[in-house]
């Protein structure tokens, strides 16, 4: 795994071939970084199915609990299919825009 650092968010991204063994992986890790907004780089991933995609669920709904940000960046998902409660997003930039848009809303009190 290949963590990025930027200012107000820290990216994930998957070094191995496997989506589900990532997503299991960073649920096993999660309390080192509970505490930041995240973006789980999975571009890479240019034939993600759905199922693949849902593994990253509740480790997405425990994290946003905790009033941080958890955005999944993928462009091969059909968007429609996706979970409401899963924020994915095509790009890093998108993703990056997202967490500042949440950080506004938090500091805001919504």
């Amino acid at each position: 795994m290949k963590v990025t650092e930027k200012e107000g968010y820290k990216i994930f991204e998957d070094e191995k071939d496997n989506v589900s063994e990532f997503a299991s992986f960073l649920k096993s890790i999660h309390p080192n970084f509970k505490a930041d907004n995240v973006v789980i780089d999975i571009l890479k991933y240019g034939n993600l199915h759905l199922e693949e995609l849902l593994k990253f669920l509740e480790l997405s709904n425990e994290h946003r609990k905790g009033k941080r940000s958890f955005v999944i960046a993928n462009d091969a998902i059909n968007i429609d299919i996706v979970p409401e409660e899963l924020l994915v997003v095509p790009t890093l930039q998108e993703a990056e825009d997202i967490i500042q848009m949440e950080e506004i809303e938090r500091d805001l009190g919504f």
